[in-house]
């Protein structure tokens, strides 16, 4: 049965892709949270492993909730690895590990180029496309990244 939630179906459409963007960038962040927890090494080894951890479980409840929301508006949640990678603005460097200050600005990075995905995306699904409801969803996403990239960012003097 098709949702009547008072949201066209063009404007549904849209609001699907724009949560599967979501849910391809948390994915491939996810899988990058779990490549770095497992390679890290050094200086600050558990105090990094265990904050990589409490983030790679934060991102993946998130990505639950993006393909419950997309389920909820009546779409279909993309699932395979490489939809995740043709859709994710993130990119991934397979075969290589980085130092543990690497690892953590690229994570920044990654965190970062997600607000700014989601900071567009909460204006669009609210103004463009008439879904209050997402647009509430997607801010509330977009703290939590927010506040996972100011967690990292103080592994770094100004």
């Amino acid at each position: 049965m098709k949702p009547n939630l008072g949201i066209t179906d063009k404007n549904l459409k849209a609001v699907h892709g724009i949560l599967n963007n979501v849910l391809a960038d948390g994915n491939i962040l996810y899988i990058k949270l779990r490549k770095f927890h497992w390679n890290l090494s050094g200086d600050n080894f558990m105090e990094l492993h265990l904050l990589f951890e409490e983030q790679y479980t934060a991102v993946a409840q998130s990505i639950d909730d993006v393909a419950e929301r997309i389920s909820t508006l009546g779409g279909i949640a993309i699932g395979t690895t490489s939809e995740f990678a043709s859709e994710s603005q993130l990119k991934e460097t397979p075969g290589k590990v980085p130092t543990n200050q690497e690892m953590l600005k690229e994570l920044v990075s990654d965190h970062e180029t997600i607000v700014r995905a989601l900071r567009k995306f909460v204006d669009d699904t609210d103004e463009k496309y008439k879904d209050a409801g997402t647009s509430d969803f997607l801010t509330e996403l977009m703290q939590e990244h927010e506040k996972m990239a100011w967690k990292l960012r103080k592994y770094f003097k100004d």
